[in-house]
């Protein structure tokens, strides 16, 4: 169980799958753990028919009956592969209550594809059953700022307001020589803050010369015309970027480094940290509130399936 769950958080599917399917031939027994830990890893991998076949293998094969989890990560495998109405579906129709932790997952999907009618559903769940939770009223802002529209995500940020919610901030840490360095976006407390920006200005203009384009969507800021290089300057400064480029600076050419957020990696910052591991020939970790994203080389350990 422990070996499936490693795999699948790491992003090496595949080898999780296998890993069960050769435990089944040894005629181990699997539990209601070893499932959590393999529909988790075919929603990682967007395996989608694997992992109907295996929800449907707890019950039939191995009279295991389905939980809260489980139902979990079937709708999780499902709106990570786009299949919202049938996510949506299979909240409504599970035999056990969703709870938040079931619609906060499909709201993550709508974010990700855009779906806002289904995103505001899902965000009404989660904010009735979890009212001082920030994270669905962070999501559906998300939501409508990505899709330009700006008076809902004031509607959203007024409501957080008035009801005393306060955004749980995003940082970022990487420990070197045995002491930990904690950095959040826009930072300008660390001693060697002044050396990061000047690396990854540095850093930006060879990444775009090796065809790297900002996302500026992933700045979340209100598009007037007049605010390009502010959004950029902004995605520039993103906590995780500002941890990995003290660790470059930081440690031997050629040592891995690892980072942790708290929040889920920001996209503009996954696909500029596999160029800088390109460049730099550095492997660069990065566990977020995932799972492990492992950039060696150009490519992520999720093959960018997230």
């Amino acid at each position: 169980n422990s070996m499936i769950a490693g795999y699948a958080q790491h992003g090496i599917g595949m080898e999780s799958l296998l890993l069960f399917e050769w435990m089944l031939e040894k005629g181990i027994a699997p539990t209601s753990i070893t499932f959590i830990s393999v529909l988790s890893a075919c929603a990682h991998t967007g395996k989608v028919e694997e992992g109907r076949k295996y929800f449907n293998m707890m019950n039939e094969k191995c009279g295991i009956e389905p939980e809260a989890e489980h139902y979990s990560c079937m709708i999780d495998l499902l709106g990570r592969a786009g299949k919202l109405t049938e996510a949506k579906r299979l909240i409504e129709t599970m035999p056990c209550n969703p709870g938040s932790i079931g619609w906060a997952t499909l709201l993550s999907a709508c974010r990700t594809h855009g779906n806002i009618e289904l995103a505001e559903k899902a965000a009404n769940w989660c904010i009735q059953l979890e009212p001082s939770n920030a994270a669905p009223y962070v999501m559906l802002a998300n939501t409508y700022a990505t899709a330009g529209r700006w008076e809902e995500v004031a509607t959203v940020r007024k409501l957080m307001r008035d009801k005393g919610v306060r955004k749980k901030p995003g940082c970022s840490w990487i420990e070197v020589n045995k002491r930990v360095h904690v950095f959040v976006a826009e930072d300008s407390s660390h001693p060697l803050i002044n050396e990061i920006y000047d690396f990854l200005e540095e850093m930006s203009k060879t990444m775009k010369r090796a065809g790297y384009t900002p996302d500026l969507r992933w700045a979340l800021l209100r598009d007037d015309g007049t605010r390009e290089g502010e959004k950029e300057i902004r995605l520039g400064h993103h906590s995780e970027k500002l941890a990995v480029a003290f660790g470059l600076i930081s440690t031997k050419e050629g040592e891995p480094i690892l980072v942790v957020k708290n929040l889920r990696i920001c996209g503009d910052c996954h696909n500029a940290i596999k160029f800088i591991s390109a460049i730099t020939g550095r492997e660069i970790t990065v566990r977020d509130a995932h799972r492990f994203h492992c950039f060696k080389e150009g490519r992520c350990s999720c093959g960018d399936y997230w």
